[in-house]
This record gives C-alpha cells, sequence and structure tokens, in this order.
C-alpha cells in the first residue's frame, strides 16, 4: 500500500516536472527514436530534468530602413515619321547647288535654251533652262520652276512635251527651269513615283535653292507651274518651302490623300465616289500599315498638303478643264474652297468639256497663267 502511494508520489512529481520544464530527452533516449518521415514541426520528447531558466530577451523590432525606388521611365514609342509627312519634309534639308550650263540648244525667239543640271541629294539632275535676251532688270530675272506631269520615265526627254507651255514663259520675260526629275532621261536616281516617295519633291525643291543662286535669275522672285502630277509637287513645294511666291496648277492631283485613296481613278469606267484602295500598290500598302482614313484620320492628314494651306508661301491660281478623264475638277474646286476658308489668296478657271491638257482653251488659260505670274513676280 505504501509502495503504491510513494509511486502515485512519484508520478505526480514527475508530470508537474514534465509539465513545467519543457525539457528535451537526453541524447541516450533520443538516439534510437525513428526519424524518417516525421514532420520536421514534430516535438521532440521531454526530459525528465528540470532546465535551467535562462532570460528571455524581449525582442527589439528591427527598423529596416524604407527603401525609395526610382521608378523607371515610361516609355512612349517614338514613331517613325513617314517621309512623305509634310513636317517631316519642313525638317529636310534642301540646298540645290550651283546650276551648270551643260550645252546650249538653238535659242527662241527671245531667249536662251540651255541643257542645264544640278544636285539633288547628291543625284546630277537634268532639265530645259530658258534665260530671257536683253538687259537684265534689277535683281535679277523672276524665274519658275516648271514642274511637268507623268510620263513613263523610260520614254521621257528634255527637249519634248510641253514645248509650247515653256515658249510662252519664256517669251514673256521669265527663266524656266524644266527639271527632269530623278531617273528621267539623263537624270541620275532612280524613278521613285510622287505620290508614295519624296524623291521627286525633293528634286523640285533643291531645283528652287538651285535657282535662287543662279546669278540671273531673281531669289525673291521664284514661281512655280506644275501641271498634273507636277500640281501635286506645285501645292506641296508651297506649304514646305516659304521662297515660291506664286503657283499656277493645271489639272493637278490636289486632292488629299483620302481622295487620292478613294475619289481618284484612272478610268472613266468606274464611278469616281467607288472606293478604290487597292488599285496601285502604295494605297495597299499603307492602308494595311496605317489603316483606312476613317480609322487613323491623323496620319493621312499628315502627309497631305491639304492640312497645312493656312502656310502657303503665296498665292494659287488653278485651271481645270471639265471633261478631264484623268483627274477629276472637283481635286481643283474642293481645293479652291479650301484655300479660300483657310483665308488665303487663289482663283479658280474652269474650262467646259475641256481635257486634261486644257486643249481647247490653251491660249486663254496661258493668258491668265502669265498675267498672274506677272502680279505676283514682277
Amino acid at each position: 500500500m505504501k509502495t503504491k502511494r510513494l509511486h502515485r508520489i512519484l508520478f505526480t512529481t514527475l508530470s508537474l516536472t514534465l509539465l513545467l520544464g519543457g525539457c528535451v530527452l537526453p541524447q541516450t533516449m533520443t538516439d534510437n527514436l525513428p526519424t524518417a518521415g516525421l514532420p520536421t514541426e514534430v516535438a521532440v520528447w521531454p526530459t525528465l530534468t528540470p532546465p535551467t531558466p535562462t532570460a528571455t530577451a524581449t525582442p527589439v523590432p528591427t527598423v529596416v530602413p524604407t527603401q525609395t525606388l526610382t521608378p523607371l521611365p515610361t516609355l512612349t514609342p517614338t514613331p517613325v515619321p513617314h517621309p512623305l509627312e509634310i513636317t517631316a519634309m519642313r525638317a529636310g534639308s534642301y540646298p540645290g547647288s550651283d546650276i551648270v550650263l551643260e550645252r546650249e540648244f538653238e535659242p527662241g525667239d527671245n531667249y536662251h535654251r540651255y541643257y542645264a543640271s544640278y544636285l539633288s541629294e547628291g543625284l546630277v539632275i537634268y532639265g530645259l533652262l530658258t534665260v530671257p535676251f536683253g538687259e537684265m532688270p534689277p535683281g535679277g530675272w523672276p524665274a519658275i520652276v516648271f514642274n511637268h506631269g507623268y510620263i513613263p520615265p523610260d520614254v521621257y526627254r528634255t527637249t519634248e512635251r510641253y514645248v509650247a507651255y515653256v515658249d510662252r514663259l519664256a517669251r514673256s520675260g521669265y527663266i524656266v527651269f524644266r527639271i527632269d526629275y530623278r531617273g528621267h532621261d539623263q537624270s541620275e536616281g532612280t524613278p521613285t513615283g510622287a505620290y508614295s516617295h519624296p524623291g521627286y519633291m525633293i528634286d523640285v525643291l533643291n531645283a528652287v535653292s538651285s535657282l535662287q543662286r543662279f546669278p540671273q535669275a531673281n531669289p525673291e522672285k521664284i514661281g512655280m507651274w506644275g501641271h498634273s502630277m507636277g500640281g501635286y509637287l506645285t501645292l506641296r513645294a508651297m506649304v514646305i518651302e516659304d521662297s515660291v511666291k506664286a503657283g499656277v496648277i493645271w489639272a493637278g492631283v490636289v486632292g488629299s490623300y483620302p481622295d487620292l485613296l478613294y475619289n481618284w481613278r484612272r478610268s472613266s469606267s468606274a464611278p469616281i465616289p467607288t472606293p478604290q484602295p487597292g488599285s496601285r500598290r502604295w494605297r495597299d500598302s499603307w492602308v494595311e500599315t496605317y489603316g483606312r482614313p476613317e480609322e487613323n484620320p491623323q496620319f493621312w492628314a499628315s502627309i497631305s498638303a491639304n492640312s497645312y494651306l493656312t502656310d502657303l508661301s503665296g498665292p494659287v491660281q488653278l485651271h481645270h478643264g471639265t471633261a478631264d478623264a484623268d483627274v477629276p475638277v472637283e481635286f481643283s474646286q474642293t481645293l479652291y474652297e479650301q484655300i479660300q476658308a483657310a483665308g488665303r489668296e487663289s482663283e479658280l478657271f474652269t474650262y467646259p468639256n475641256d481635257n486634261h491638257n486644257i486643249s481647247n482653251y490653251f491660249t486663254a488659260a496661258m493668258n491668265s497663267t502669265i498675267e498672274f505670274f506677272d502680279r505676283y513676280l514682277k
């Protein structure tokens, strides 16, 4: 009985010790305990020996300095300007060069005729240059850059086509520089076309600078004449370069690019309003790259001279036959209204039932042209 009571006391003492001590078993007691498969958080057995009490330090929070991160800059992709954008072309350099008189042709009634050259982007560009006879006026002769319309480059010749046009202007006391765009006749370079590449436009702007350097030309009295594609180049030149003081455009491709995309056809077999975005390679490519005008109006406006008419460098005179089967008369009519709305000066002459070359009213149209140039360049 005493033995049982003694065991009960020992057992009670042991239980209290276990509860209060929280000690681990001696090494000899743990060597043979199974460990495989036990989770790491399982507690080991407590020992019978009470531990030596140790002071528990009150934890002091560690102050971690707050790191201020410099935010990365937001990278907004900078779009590469299309080379035909008006602002991109304004940023270009068009120094031209001295005009070289390569050889002299047979003269006109009252003017010399030369085969001449100048430089454009390092390319030698040729052209027909006329210089009036007689005493040069103070400051030099007024001069006109003459931009011809589309002629297949492989059949184009400097001395052919537009003979009567150049003659009328030259006989009226003007230096006339009818340039051969790159890749035409003997001009160096590749004929790039005008509507999808700036090459021809660059040649025109360099021609202006070259004329300003020509000793017999008045650099303050430079005008420009353009027919069809040359009208497109003339209008663009006048919103890019402020040296062109007056421009005359015959049957010009002067619609905005959305008009060129949708409202221009080469054949009278298709109605004008029919959208034809795939009728030319540049149309397909640009629509695929930039979207249609209704989807990306900013791009199409940026390459259209019509968006910059408040910046015209001088007055513009327009001529167009109403039966023109190559370029719709509406292009000139719309441009006239746009120039008026922009607060700039313009004139419009339409010729009933006349064609793309204004053949039936040629004399009347040329008389108005010369009168216009006389008004602003003499």
